[in-house]
């Protein structure tokens, strides 16, 4: 049991070693981390707005493409109509 015991208070003032440590040191290294980590953040969402800008854009150009596809076949379909009654006029004028 003695044996427990002491393997407890080793890892326990190991912990407090490593909390105190940990408590004087934080307000020395937070502030040098965050003079870091401020222009990455910054520099990663300037990359993420440009990026989807980008994404942005091109979902549009393809919108128009297809719209322009649509319109293009829409005239095709019309046309093909407006031929085909124009054949079937001149053939029952030949019929009749």
């Amino acid at each position: 049991m003695a044996l427990l015991d002491n393997g407890f208070r080793g890892n326990l003032m190991t912990g407090l070693a490593i909390g105190i440590g940990a408590a004087i040191l934080a307000p020395i290294v937070i502030p040098a981390v965050a003079a870091v980590a401020k222009p990455l953040a910054k520099a990663a969402l300037k990359g993420g707005i440009l990026l989807y800008d980008r994404g942005k854009e091109a979902v549009a150009e393809a919108g128009e493409v297809i719209e322009d596809l649509m319109a293009e076949t829409k005239a095709e379909i019309a046309e093909a109509r407006k031929e085909a009654v124009t054949v079937a006029e001149s053939q029952s004028g030949t019929n009749g």
